[in-house]
């Protein structure tokens, strides 16, 4: 296994909290203060700059009203 945080698997998580977000019509300044986090923080999770935990995953997926296996589902 390479030794990076920019798997193809990783990369398909930022997107989906991308869309997610989009789709819950929230911007990243909204979600941030929701999430008590910077906006950074936001961005570097959407961009995949930064590898979220199973509970960052989780209060994503409840933010977004998500079940959190929308993120986590086979990937093709």
């Amino acid at each position: 296994m390479r030794k990076t945080i920019f798997t193809k698997r990783h990369r398909a998580i930022a997107e989906r909290l991308g869309r997610a977000r989009v789709a819950a019509g929230l911007t990243q300044v909204q979600v941030a203060r929701k999430l008590r986090k910077p906006q950074s923080y936001v961005s570097r999770c959407e961009s995949g700059d930064h590898r979220l935990d199973v509970v960052e995953l989780f209060n994503f997926a409840q933010l977004y009203h998500k079940a959190i296996d929308y993120f986590v589902k086979p990937f093709h």
